[in-house]
């Protein structure tokens, strides 16, 4: 398979790309390719473009940009997840398959129950974290839309400003009387809630309800927070996207 690489700014048909740095070092040193050989690259905004190595040293790598091509992987489905924050590697892990699954947008949130806190200069340097594995999950995947992930917030905050442009708002909840699997299919957009290790308090499922979320559920047994992410995505994506 072809190395797929994602790079920031403007590509054009045709044009001209150095890169420096991490970029090119992952090329020369961890890939060791050469003059000559052939990659993909694309910038997040959509399609990906063929590419030559035109030069390379041991800092920089010189890209012969070729012409754009859309290779049909992502979904038609727009989720937006916003997942309460966990633990480490569960968040990077929730991230990464998201990102797989082909979530458009990710919101971390901080719960009452949640195990994890954040000041401002944190919060910042973990959304860049995590916004550099939703980058790399697509490299490998195959996407060419880097989902957006916002920057850490409350979920009474993010309550508060949430889009307004979503037609099925969801919120896992264990024991709910309605399943995943028996929502209608969304008009627009799906946004669903999942809670962190301790899952959500009773006050934010009675703020969900307010705000017009249906609690639903993905069976009689309760999945760490990690699992239920991946099992709701996988669900969405079988019952209304591109998964099959």
């Amino acid at each position: 398979m072809k190395t797929r690489l994602f790079v920031s700014g403007q590509l054009i048909n045709g044009g001209e790309l150095s890169l420096e740095g991490d970029r090119a070092r992952y090329l020369g040193r961890v890939l060791r390719l050469a003059v000559g050989d052939e990659i993909s690259v694309f910038n997040g905004e959509g399609g990906e473009w063929s590419a030559r190595i035109d030069a390379m040293t041991k800092s920089t790598v010189t890209l012969g940009i070729g012409v754009q091509s859309d290779p049909g992987t992502e979904s038609a489905l727009k989720i937006h997840l916003v997942q309460g924050i966990s633990r480490g590697e569960r968040m990077d892990f929730v991230v990464q398959k998201a990102t797989e699954l082909g979530v458009k947008r990710i919101t971390p949130v901080l719960t009452e129950y949640g195990v994890v806190k954040l000041d401002a200069a944190r919060a910042e340097k973990r959304r860049d974290h995590w916004q550099s594995i939703a980058a790399s999950a697509c490299e490998q995947s195959g996407r060419t839309r880097v989902p957006l992930v916002d920057a850490p917030m409350t979920l009474r905050d993010w309550f508060g400003n949430k889009p307004t442009e979503v037609d099925t708002e969801l919120i896992l909840t264990p024991g709910a009387a309605t399943s995943l699997a028996g929502i209608a299919a969304p008009q627009t957009k799906v946004c669903v809630l999942i809670g962190p290790e301790g899952g959500f308090s009773h006050t934010e499922y009675e703020d969900a309800s307010v705000a017009g979320f249906a609690a639903v559920t993905l069976g009689p047994r309760v999945l760490r927070t990690e699992t239920a992410a991946v099992a709701a995505l996988s669900i969405m994506q079988s019952l209304w996207g591109d998964l099959t």
